[in-house]
């Protein structure tokens, strides 16, 4: 279990100092030894064996972080802990518990100067959550063990941080809860939203409240709730209810309370979290409670909100004087860590919707902490400093799917906003990744690939029509040409407008909608590639331009000229049009590079057209056939990877994690590519390309053997003859 923590260590080590890692995994390391010592000295072999496998794991994934520090201390420390495992058993327990004193004082020799005290604490609390979890749902008395001891530790590690008087006391007050919870086999919900609530604090996250009209709405029907429960004489859930409020709602109003009026919220804050409670702890008459909140909290709460709103914006939206980075602005290490949490956290939610819809929803719930404590909290440390908006607004989703699941909510409310957090997890990525430079060049080629793939046909074909007419005399009809590729361009730029506007308003199926016409895309691609792949020789080409034209001149008729022209060009043009709203949804935050791509495309597609007319040069067509086909190819394929992606997001299709298998692309590149580490995008992509590596073969080496051997069969027959 320790071994989920690691991912999380590696990134503090790149976001506070070597020092924070070293200290909390020396602590963590410390506490378990000692209860596996206890253990050993009990005759509990099993328990003790289980911890000690744990923490050779990880210490295992530590080891080259911790080697930084001192690589002998390091080395001897994993030795140690690798041959304690098969020690332990009936008759060795002096020889464990002198390995255990010697590895205790071999942590003590890592040398650890200016550590971060409160991110350390944070790591420590997380292991505190999971042991709990465990002990919790097992029944193992010596994982109580372990989260008891290491909560000890945090306290005193407390001791050392430097926060404001009210947020020491405000952390001072919790840790004394969370010791009670532990200390009584609280429930593991609560203690779980209680060290939520401490982590906050300790990693400094800015509460700018997202949708802060709901969350003071959030408190007034939970003290409802909390009143009921108290006429029912059940003080317990009054104080679950009482509990919430506070650190699931109010927690994230206290900034902008702080900013208009710091007196006031330190007196509400008081009264929520210490007063309220202690009425309710003691059992005092629901009609007291209830005088306390109606004629006291919530006033207050009226009040303060009031004040918010009247509030001049600029003070609510201020950053604490604090410099913003720009997105991408992290290290690779940093950049590494968050894909991995990322990762972590898909697999997770992805779990936490078949536990709940089988109706597990203690382990939904707790795989819904799991995602927040052991993974997003993590991800918060460089994407804070990018965003610290956007960052509080997934971390209250992630609140509100606590709340939804604690409450048993219908499957689709917890599915519609665990797809809204999966959708976050990218942009996260994104914020902290950059775009990077090979994602950029994709998009501008891609861009610049369809525009010059649908334009190609269109000036190959209105080239050749007006060098016949030209040839053959016509040239009034030329002018009825320019008027349906004009009338064309029109056509087509509506069409964008509409698409534009249906996207917009699309709401909640906008994702759907995106790919469906992802998938539209992929349909016309593949069709259209093999269109192409049949008039790859010239002299096919030529015969259809002929068949067109004479099909016009014979009717004599401008409109049939007007209509060939503008069904040529918009044609191209509505999917040009389909091409790009597809790949809009998938090239965030790269729209200059496929603006530029798109630039391109148009000026090489003129100076086509000026070498077909002017300099009247014969173009190379198999090669432009032929490059526009795997041009059309590679984006079908592309198109179809994140199609099938986003319906996996939408969870209308299976997602089954290939990670470790697949290569994990960055966010922008897999979106540019549309490969991910899924088993069903990577058979869907294979499936295409198989069958247009088929149908390359066929059309390029199969049936021109066949042909040429049909023909010589044919002379030779006339030889005979």
């Amino acid at each position: 279990m320790f071994a989920s923590i690691a991912p999380n260590i590696e990134v503090l080590a790149e976001t506070t100092n070597m020092d924070t890692v070293v200290l909390s995994t020396t602590e963590i390391l410390s506490i378990s030894l000692d209860v596996v010592d206890d253990n050993v000295k009990s005759g509990n072999f099993d328990q003790a064996k289980q911890l000690t496998k744990e923490n050779s794991e990880f210490f295992s994934l530590q080891v080259l972080t911790l080697r930084e520090s001192n690589s002998e201390i390091t080395d001897e420390i994993h030795i140690l802990l690798l041959d304690m495992h098969n020690e332990i058993k009936p008759g060795n327990e002096n020889l464990v518990s002198d390995n255990i004193a010697t590895i205790k004082n071999l942590l003590k020799q890592f040398e650890i100067n200016s550590p971060d005290y409160a991110m350390a604490s944070a790591v420590i609390l997380t292991i505190v959550d999971e042991q709990y979890q465990l002990a919790n749902k097992n029944g193992e008395d010596y994982r109580y063990e372990v989260s008891e001891k290491l909560l000890d530790r945090v306290i005193v590690l407390f001791e050392k941080t430097d926060f404001d008087e009210r947020l020491t006391l405000e952390i001072s007050d919790f840790l004394v809860d969370l010791k009670d919870l532990i200390e009584n086999r609280g429930k593991f919900t609560t203690v779980g939203t209680l060290i939520t609530a401490i982590n906050r604090d300790f990693t400094g996250i800015e509460a700018v409240p997202y949708e802060k009209e709901k969350l003071y709405e959030n408190i007034r029907e939970l003290y409802n709730e909390l009143l009921i429960a108290l006429d029912d004489g059940d003080y317990a859930l009054a104080e679950e209810l009482g509990i919430e409020a506070y650190l699931e709602n109010f927690e994230y109003l206290e900034p902008d309370i702080e900013k208009v009026d710091a007196e006031h919220l330190y007196a509400l804050e008081l009264d929520m979290r210490e007063e309220l409670r202690k009425m309710i702890k003691f059992k005092e008459s629901p009609t007291a409670i209830r005088t306390f909140l109606e004629e006291s909290i919530l006033p207050d709460l009226a009040y303060a909100q009031d004040l918010v709103t009247k509030a001049d914006k600029s003070i609510l939206q201020s950053k604490m004087d604090r410099e913003l980075k720009e997105m991408g602005d992290a290290t690779d290490d940093q950049k590494s860590g968050v894909r991995g949490e990322i990762d972590f956290i898909r697999d997770t939610l992805q779990l936490l919707l078949v536990q709940y819809q089988d109706g597990q929803y203690p382990e939904a719930y707790t795989s819904a902490r799991t995602a927040y404590l052991d993974s997003y909290e993590f991800v918060e440390i460089p994407l804070r400093a990018i965003d610290p908006d956007f960052t509080l607004e997934v971390e209250f989703q992630f609140a509100e799917l606590r709340s939804l699941i604690k409450q048993q909510a219908d499957f689709e409310e917890i599915k519609e906003v665990t797809i809204a957090i999966k959708r976050n997890m990218d942009e996260s990525e994104r914020l902290v990744s950059g775009t990077g430079t090979l994602a950029p060049a994709i998009a501008f080629t891609s861009s610049f690939a369809i525009i010059f793939r649908e334009g190609l046909e269109s000036v190959l074909i209105l080239g050749a029509i007006i060098t016949y007419l030209e040839a053959s005399r016509n040239t009034k009809y030329k002018k009825y040409l320019y008027y349906g590729v004009v009338a064309a361009f029109g056509a087509t730029a509506v069409t964008w407008i509409i698409a534009a506007y249906i996207i917009e308003i699309s709401g909640a199926n906008r994702e759907l909608i995106e790919a469906i016409a992802a998938l539209s895309a992929t349909a016309i691609l593949f069709y259209v590639s093999f269109w192409v792949l049949n008039k790859i020789e010239h002299k096919k080409w030529m015969e259809f331009v002929k068949a067109k034209v004479w099909q016009a001149t014979t009717t004599g008729s401008v409109m049939v000229f007007v209509g060939l022209a503008f069904f040529t060009v918009y044609r191209e043009g509505f999917e040009t049009v389909l091409f790009y709203q597809a790949m809009a949804g998938f090239a965030k935050y790269m729209e200059v590079y496929v603006a530029l791509g798109f630039v391109a495309g148009m000026v090489s597609l003129l100076v086509i057209f000026y070498v077909m007319r002017k300099l009247g040069k014969r173009l190379p067509l198999r090669a432009l056939f032929g490059l526009t086909m795997g041009v059309g190819a590679y984006l079908s394929i592309a198109f179809l990877g994140n199609a099938i992606r986003e319906l996996q997001v939408l969870e209308i299709m299976p997602y089954t994690g290939m990670i470790g298998i697949i290569p994990r692309l960055d966010i922008n590149v897999a979106a540019m590519t549309g490969i991910y580490p899924t088993l069903e995008t990577v058979v869907g992509q294979a499936i295409l390309l198989g069958i247009y590596l088929v149908a390359v073969s066929y059309v390029l080496i199969l049936r021109p053997k066949r042909e040429n051997k049909i023909a010589e069969m044919r002379k030779s027959r006339k030889v005979a003859e």
